[in-house]
């Protein structure tokens, strides 16, 4: 089963655009992935952004996908895990993509050293 982790805009929306990661992760589980959501971690809401992008990274590294959600792209936390996954290989797209079974794995790893 494909582990996709999913990436968006947190910091500064309200609750933390929880309800936008919530429903990625059902459609995606729904698809038959299996799936990390940073909104459902235990790394408490008032904690500093540092320590929850080192859980979200630690997590991430257990995927083997990225899922972005709308707006990714303004969000400091989403462009490092982003770059992050492209510098290791890891397939990256939004979620409407993944949902719609529209990506292919490699059988070999991407990289390898």
């Amino acid at each position: 089963m494909i582990h996709l982790y999913i990436s968006g805009p947190m910091t500064g929306l309200p609750d933390f655009n929880r309800p936008a990661f919530h429903q990625a992760a059902a459609e995606l589980r729904a698809a038959g992935y299996q799936v990390t959501n940073p909104a459902e971690k235990d790394t408490p809401t008032e904690a500093p952004w540092i320590e929850h992008m080192r859980a979200d990274v630690k997590a991430m590294m257990d995927c083997d996908g990225v899922a972005l959600l709308d707006g990714w792209s303004a969000s400091r936390g989403a462009n490092i895990e982003v770059h992050l996954a492209h510098g290791l290989g890891l397939p990256v797209h939004g979620v409407f993509v993944w949902r719609c079974g529209l990506v292919h794995l490699p059988t070999q790893p991407i990289m390898e050293g």
